[in-house]
């Protein structure tokens, strides 16, 4: 039997602003470790599962994820050496039900129709590899017989921020409920009948979609036509956008789960969070004496019961008690560690404000490499660019800026319009607007380049490209 491991990667983990943006969210991020991102860690644990345990070969992950955060992911999964999973680029995010059936769709265009999908949300921490694959071993048997398993956590405090499984005899699913109040959070957990829903199932793809197919059929329809006119490159499988656009949005919760007969839950007992605020992130991590969680460079003097991050300063609290602080080169979060939940409420104004800190961090990663804001001015923006070994930044053009590149360190290849150059350290070259250039990193070691850009307008959109190494 063989097990394929899907983890969805979409989302922009908007709870966790500043520190997690819409092009690098907060599964890309090394929330909990200094050495691996969420996803890496989700990764790492997968396919670290004992195949002679549980009788079944672990195969090449599934990664399902958005459009904009393609590259991100490809260079954290070859970073931890996965070299050969399956990339599928959602056009739109339209939840789990049809993420989960592109997964099955690609799984059965390669493997057997028995094949099973072990589906893991790319952003859940566990520490407890032993009981997670105990709890996989377990699930293996009910999904071989068809069932649709889902894995519930045993509650440890009346939480109402996740929702809820009533269980019975036999692995069977009673009930699936939503997020409740206090009181009746309160008693789930007295009456030890519930489970939280975790959000990862076990199942054989081809029961999946034959499930989706029967409840719902329109949702099913709309993903087979968008995966059928899906391209394909080197790195990622392109679903059609406007067929995906046509989907319905909808979890497999509510698309499958609570309409079939054949769902099943086993419980997981180890330790288990979806990290999804910074109270949950919170709750989480190790914390000192007096309850704090301090990352970072952060000095603290009578502070308890607190979540203090730093990214790119000291940073000093005196004096408070259960907040979240959280420093970044371009914003700072201070809040009451109760009100978490309400971090989207800042996220959605400064969308609708028309700024863009809920998109990027001053440190913005490409394919290429890096760029980071130095300075921007109202005619004026400093970036520092670092490009990879090897890589080429787009044939391109703008409309309504110029360029002047420093080479710092490293070996430039510059086009710039009909003349081509090498260009080393402390020597420099000036693009008008308009005029054609590359730039190209032709050595092995990383480039960097100031660029001094200086115009009317400075949006990525003002850029044209003529030719691109990475397809954008």
């Amino acid at each position: 039997m063989n097990i394929i491991p899907v983890v969805l990667s979409g989302g922009a983990g908007s709870r966790l602003w500043p520190l997690s943006r819409e092009y690098f969210s907060k599964q890309c991020l090394a929330l909990t470790d200094n050495e691996y991102s969420l996803l890496q860690k989700t990764i790492r644990r997968v396919l670290s599962l004992d195949s002679l345990t549980l009788s079944s070969v672990i195969n090449d992950p599934i990664v399902v994820c958005n459009e904009d955060q393609r590259f991100l992911i490809a260079q954290q999964l070859q970073s931890i050496g996965v070299k050969k999973a399956r990339v599928l680029l959602e056009p739109k995010g339209r939840n789990t039900a049809p993420a989960i059936a592109l997964a099955a769709l690609e799984a059965l265009r390669n493997q057997s129709p028995d094949a099973l999908l072990l589906v893991l949300p790319a952003d859940h921490e566990i520490r407890d590899v032993a009981a997670f694959e105990l709890a996989v071993a377990q699930a293996i048997g009910l999904a071989k017989l068809g069932g649709l398993v889902t894995f519930g956590v045993l509650p440890t405090r009346p939480e109402t921020g996740y929702g809820y499984i009533r269980f019975g005899d036999d692995s069977a699913v009673l009930e699936f409920v939503e997020k409740p109040n206090l009181e009746k959070a309160q008693s789930y957990l007295d009456s030890g009948e519930y489970l939280w829903n975790s959000g990862m199932f076990l199942f054989k793809a081809s029961v999946y979609l034959n499930e989706l197919t029967l409840h719902r059929n329109d949702i099913f329809q709309a993903v087979h036509k968008a995966y059928q006119q899906r391209t394909e490159d080197v790195d990622f499988v392109r679903i059609n956008s406007l067929q995906f656009s046509e989907c319905p949005e909808e979890s497999i919760d509510f698309a499958v789960l609570e309409k079939t007969t054949q769902a099943k839950v086993v419980p997981y007992l180890g330790d288990w969070s979806d990290i999804g605020a910074w109270d949950s992130l919170y709750d989480y991590a190790d914390k000192d004496d007096a309850k704090n969680v301090l990352l970072g460079d952060v000095m603290a003097e009578g502070v308890n019961n607190c979540l203090v991050r730093s990214e790119s300063r000291l940073v000093a609290a005196v004096g408070v008690d259960n907040l979240v602080i959280v420093e970044t080169a371009d914003a700072v979060l201070v809040m009451n560690k109760d009100r978490s939940q309400d971090v989207k409420k800042i996220v959605k104004r400064i969308k609708d404000e028309g700024r863009e800190e809920h998109k990027y961090h001053t440190t913005v990663h490409r394919p290429w490499g890096t760029y980071q804001r130095v300075d921007q001015g109202h005619r004026h923006q400093v970036k520092r660019l670092v490009v990879k070994p090897g890589a080429k930044l787009s044939l391109q053009m703008h409309y309504h800026r110029s360029e002047h590149w420093v080479v710092v360190s490293g070996t430039a290849k510059v086009q710039n319009g009909d003349k081509n150059m090498l260009l080393v350290e402390n020597e420099s070259t000036y693009i008008p607007a308009g005029v054609v250039h590359a730039l190209e990193n032709p050595s092995n070691v990383p480039l960097e380049i100031i660029e001094v850009q200086s115009g009317s307008y400075f949006g990525e959109d003002d850029i044209v490209r003529f030719s691109d190494h990475y397809g954008r």
